[in-house]
């Protein structure tokens, strides 16, 4: 795989594994932005520097399933 193709798959990961079951863009963006705020957070406190910048560390952990986003039901089919 070329680099070029690896740094696209970075950026843009396949999101319909987590937009599957109505789950809302939005809903996905603050989700992300509070873990990314969780992950930063917690390298600051223990002094860690960080290669990756907290939302693609936070992204990442939704789409390989580290982190599960559960939508509430009243607002799933909006």
């Amino acid at each position: 795989m070329s680099d070029n193709k690896k740094s696209e798959m970075k950026f843009n990961p396949d999101l319909s594994g987590i937009l599957k079951d109505h789950i809302s863009r939005y809903s996905l963006v603050i989700a992300t932005a509070k873990r990314a705020r969780e992950i930063s957070e917690k390298a600051d406190e223990n002094g860690d520097i960080l290669i990756e910048k907290p939302v693609s560390l936070a992204l990442n952990d939704f789409v390989n399933g580290d982190y599960v986003l559960v939508e509430p039901e009243e607002i799933r089919n909006i």
